[in-house]
This record gives C-alpha cells, structure tokens and sequence, in this order.
C-alpha cells in the first residue's frame, strides 16, 4: 500500500497541473478554433499525459500488482492522468475501501495497531 501511495502523489500532482494547463489554454483556443477545440484539447492532453508518464517513469499498474505491464502501464497511468481529479477520487476510495476489508480481516488486538 505505502508503493502505490507513493506512486500516486507524483501522478496526481501531474493530474492537476495538466488539468491547470488546459484551463490556461482553454480561452486562446475558445476564440481561434472553437468548431474543434474539445478534440484539440484532448489530444493536447493525451500527448501532455504520456510526455509526463514516459519522461518522469510513472506508473501505477506495478504496485496494483502488475509489474510487467510495460507500454501498457504507461498508457494506462496516462490516461487516468487525464482523468483529472474525477479519476483520482475514486482510486483513492478504492483504496480506502481495501484497507478498511484488510483491517476487518486482521484479528482485533492488530485492527486497533493499523
């Protein structure tokens, strides 16, 4: 769990500051290109996403237990980058969900330690 929390700070971080840029771009292209802007921004944040995967080494399929996903990981990660914080929030419950069955599952004397 401490693999994919680290993991996860560098991604989500990315996340955000994709989605910042993408805010800051938004006006330019609403006043030059307005007919094609939602795919405009879309491939722009695509390619912006897998140019951080790649380059900063991120991934987020190795500590979810699938260490030799590859080119797979990486357009994996990049595309819930692009999520933005939607994205996010729902991996971070997943992951809130999955330690709360793995604290049941432990005897009681060791749930309160956790």
């Amino acid at each position: 769990m401490d693999d994919l929390m680290r993991v996860l700070g560098p991604v989500i971080a990315c996340s955000i500051a994709l989605q910042q840029f993408l805010e800051l771009i938004d006006p330019a292209l609403d006043r030059f290109i307005q007919p094609h802007k939602k795919w405009i921004l879309s491939l722009v944040s695509l390619v912006l996403a897998l140019a951080l995967t790649a380059g900063l080494g991120l991934g987020i399929l190795a500590p979810l237990g699938y260490p030799g996903a590859g080119v797979f990981d990486v357009v994996v990660t990049a595309l819930f980058m692009i999520s933005g914080t939607k994205g996010a929030n729902e991996l971070l419950k997943w992951i809130g969900y999955r330690k709360t069955a793995a604290r049941l599952a432990l005897p009681e004397a060791e749930a309160r330690t956790v």
